[in-house]
């Protein structure tokens, strides 16, 4: 028997690894590059980080429900979703609040159906609180204290754990689930760099950063937070 051509066994091979890779990178793990202090310090300034994009895929009642890891986001849980108002910026974020919850801020503390809530995670870099008053403008208003919001069906509640320096729910109200990727699971390498605003500024900018890396990369990685779990 004549065995095929090794070219095409070769190009047989690369198509299935593209469309495997296409497909984990689509349906299962994604990654994100942090390029704004926001999630500081648990997630911090040039983290690259693995997320499962499954975990909240849309499911329905059958078989592979029981057999795989679907889930609903729980309160906690770090998230990447699309900037509701700006659909093509993805934003990592923790969720503090489910559909059904009366989110509210009183002197920057979080409450939750009226319960003020503990969150060791959160911290807060500016010392002056923003008075709950029509003469303060509304985004500064809103950060510090921020009257209550019921969270809709569909949709949850997200802060970042920086919460003086971080453009979330407070700004765009509630995340609907359609435009949440996936669960911030790894931190798989952490680059130091400086913040940007997380826009792209051109294949010149692209350019530079791959250098600043290929120059720095063994002295500018953080080697202490490979394989960090997010939490």
């Amino acid at each position: 028997m004549q065995s095929r051509p090794w070219a095409r066994e070769f190009v047989e091979i690369l198509l299935i690894v593209v469309i495997f890779t296409l497909f984990v990178r689509t349906f299962v793990i994604a990654h994100i590059n942090v390029p704004t202090p926001s999630m500081d310090p648990a997630v911090m300034v040039g983290d690259h980080i693995l997320v499962n994009r499954f975990v909240y895929a849309p499911h329905w009642d059958s078989p592979l429900h029981r057999l795989l890891p679907y889930c609903q986001p729980e309160l906690g849980d770090v998230v990447t979703f699309a900037q509701p108002d700006r659909p093509r910026r993805m934003l990592i974020k923790r969720v503090v609040a489910l559909a059904g919850e009366t989110i509210a801020l009183v002197d920057k503390q979080l409450h939750r159906d009226g319960v003020s809530v503990a969150e060791p995670w959160a911290k807060h870099v500016d010392p002056r609180v923003w008075p709950s008053s029509p003469a303060t403008p509304p985004s500064r208003r809103n950060r510090d204290n921020l009257q209550p919001i019921r969270v809709p069906d569909g949709h949850v509640f997200c802060l970042g754990d920086n919460r003086d320096e971080s453009l979330d729910s407070r700004v765009f109200g509630p995340v609907p689930m359609t435009t949440v990727r996936g669960r911030a699971v790894v931190v798989y390498w952490s680059f130091e760099r400086p913040p940007s605003d997380g826009e792209w500024q051109g294949t010149g900018h692209g350019l530079r950063n791959l250098l600043d890396v290929v120059v720095h990369f063994f002295s500018r990685t953080r080697w202490e937070r490979q394989f960090k779990l997010v939490r």
